[in-house]
């Protein structure tokens, strides 16, 4: 059994802005830091065999921050980072609502792979492990619906600097 916590980045300068963001960097505000300060203290007693971050700066920072007690390096990966936005990125949220989507937002399939093969990569490389993952709001959804087989509508929305705690099966040499 692998224990994964998963956890959203602290709030960014563009939440605050109310900026979709998407696959850009992003920079911790310091309420954010905070957030992520507060995150480190909660998790600075658990055993934690290893740090995971999207490669986005904004989970970086939040990343660095959480893994202070324990002294682990943070291993980043492309998995990850938030949903593509497309033409979307960059713009004002509440512009957002009655707008026809761009064709090049990653679509929700794309989105939902990719939690899977996020899965995996946890499972695969750290089975029987502790692990801190820092990821966004809606890869961090996909990753929960994936992980409960359920629609990502079914998914209570994640909050900056929220932790969740998953059991993963590891899958066994058997299945390899």
């Amino acid at each position: 059994m692998t224990t994964l916590y998963l956890i959203r980045h602290g709030e960014t300068k563009d939440n605050v802005r109310q900026i979709m963001q998407g696959q850009t960097q992003g920079d911790l505000t310091e309420h954010g830091r905070e957030q992520a300060r507060q995150v480190a203290e909660r998790l600075a007693s658990k055993p934690i065999d290893a740090i995971v971050s999207s490669d986005l700066r904004r989970s970086i920072q939040t990343a660095e921050i959480i893994a202070e007690p324990h002294g682990l390096p943070i291993q980043q990966t492309p998995l990850l980072r938030e949903r593509d936005w497309g033409g979307f990125t960059g713009r004002f949220i509440p512009d957002l609502k009655d707008e026809v989507w761009p064709e090049d937002i990653e679509s929700l399939d794309c989105l939902l792979e990719r939690a899977q093969r996020f899965l995996d990569y946890i499972t695969t490389n750290y089975a029987n492990q502790t692990v801190i993952a820092v990821g966004h709001g809606i890869i961090n959804k996909a990753v929960l619906a994936v992980y409960a087989h359920c629609g990502m509508r079914e998914v209570q929305r994640m909050m900056n600097a929220e932790v969740r705690e998953l059991h993963l099966t590891t899958p066994s040499s058997a299945e390899s």
